[in-house]
């Protein structure tokens, strides 16, 4: 399963135009929509192909075969397959490549930097005896929200709350 963000507004501006089935009907064979903004088809090398919008970012789930790779029209077709799988992604996210590994990374720095103010926090708490039981509580609700957030996938709000909980210690 792979999450790529969306360019902000994309998701209506597809739903009003018939949504995701919709769209990735001009790129891939068998397409069955699911709902509005979900479908699951196939197309080549690709022989599972299910992806939806959720939570402003679009959740992917694929599976390739590989091609017959001493079939040279087996190769061309296999390397058409990817060509319409990355303006597929193109289209559905409003980024290209770069973009979507750019923001692929931040995604993955926002989970890491929580993670480590996290961290930080309960050592910082264990280190130290003069620290008010207040103060731990707010931490620990903080931490709490956090690990929710990272659960859910919602790392810029975890990031956001990890702000806050590194300014508490401050």
């Amino acid at each position: 399963m792979e999450r790529f963000d969306v360019r902000r507004g994309l998701i209506k501006e597809v739903e009003g135009n018939g949504g995701l089935p919709i769209l990735a009907s001009e790129f891939f064979d068998n397409v069955e929509a699911i709902s509005e903004s979900s479908f699951s088809g196939s197309h080549g090398v690709m022989t599972s192909i299910e992806a939806k919008y959720y939570k402003g970012a679009l959740v992917v789930d694929i599976t390739n075969v590989p091609p017959n790779f001493d079939d040279p029209e087996a190769m061309k077709s296999a390397m058409d397959d990817r060509k319409r799988w990355t303006s597929f992604l193109d289209s559905a996210t409003g980024y290209n490549s770069k973009q979507r590994g750019d923001k692929a990374k931040e995604w993955a720095k926002k989970a890491s930097k929580s993670k480590s103010a996290i961290s930080a926090a309960k050592h910082f708490m264990e280190m130290t005896d003069n620290i008010s039981q207040e103060k731990k509580n707010t931490a620990n609700q903080l931490i709490s929200e956090i690990e929710v957030f990272l659960e859910d996938n919602e790392n810029t709000k975890a990031a956001g709350r990890a702000e806050k909980l590194n300014k508490l210690f401050d």
